[in-house]
């Protein structure tokens, strides 16, 4: 299979679902907002985008899975070989609120394996895109990772708990380090949109606990293929369904998981 050719299809896709969602955000009514739990938020926005998602990638591959986070497919159903994973709008709340930063995110995966990964933010018009072996981009421009080697002149990434605070007083003082030994931490809102900013280069860092898979899919394999690492926090495990990920441009990596490691565990 052309994965390269495959991921271009997808891009329009996500640039389909993001024309959808860009027409609502100059109408959207928060009346038509509803609630999945504490702090967590969904709209017809969300569900409409899934939709047009869904239909797309089912014309593109009839036989895979998909694993969804608003479930218009169904159920999340892996398929024998491929199996979609899917975040119709990232970004829900900066969407409700008004906030022009929220992404549509798509990936692939093979098996196991990461092949293909999209992230098209909405706002900026900005399409990433990522094959496995084959390179990221934005726009169809190369995209290659910070080359920042130290993390006292990084820019970091990372989202605050919104809904689960079981793990806040771990969390607040690993969050208190970074802001004393980068030059600054950010929360955009969309883990989607950070992954593929430390792909562009435009963070060297992001960290969060707590975090679905259909958040992430896309940016990892986009962080990878623009020549950065990501991990769970202490160790290389899965960082895509294990619900905590570190990226970095790879350079402070180490430094990242060392603040983690203070804390976090203990």
């Amino acid at each position: 299979m052309d994965f390269n050719q495959l991921s271009l299809q997808v891009a329009d896709v996500a640039r389909r679902a993001g024309a959808f969602i860009r027409q609502e955000a100059a109408r959207f009514d928060r009346g038509r907002v509803e609630s999945k739990g504490v702090h967590d938020l969904v709209s017809y926005v969300d569900q409409e985008s899934e939709r047009i998602v869904v239909a797309g990638l089912r014309e593109l591959l009839p036989a895979a899975g998909f694993i969804t986070e608003e479930g218009t497919a169904g159920a999340p159903q892996r398929g024998e070989e491929f199996t979609w994973i899917i975040d119709p709008l990232d970004g829900t709340t900066n969407f409700i609120h008004g906030l022009p930063c929220y992404s549509v995110s798509i990936a692939l995966l093979q098996g196991a394996e990461l092949v293909v990964g999209v992230v098209y933010e909405v706002n900026l018009d900005e399409c990433f895109r990522a094959v496995r072996g084959g390179g990221a981009f934005c726009n169809e421009r190369p995209l290659r990772v910070s080359e920042a080697t130290e993390l006292n002149t990084s820019l970091v990434a990372t989202g605050f708990p919104f809904s689960n605070f079981a793990k806040i007083d771990t969390y607040l003082p690993i969050l208190k380090e970074f802001m004393r030994r980068t030059n600054g931490v950010r929360r955009v809102g969309s883990a989607a949109v950070d992954l593929a900013w430390v792909a562009a280069g435009r963070f060297e860092g992001y960290f969060e606990f707590n975090i679905n898979s259909y958040d992430v899919a896309a940016g990892v394999l986009l962080v990878r293929e623009a020549g950065g690492r990501v991990t769970q926090f202490l160790e290389d495990g899965d960082p895509v369904f294990n619900r905590e990920i570190v990226a970095s441009n790879g350079a402070v990596h180490a430094e990242m998981q060392e603040i983690i490691g203070q804390y976090w565990g203990k």
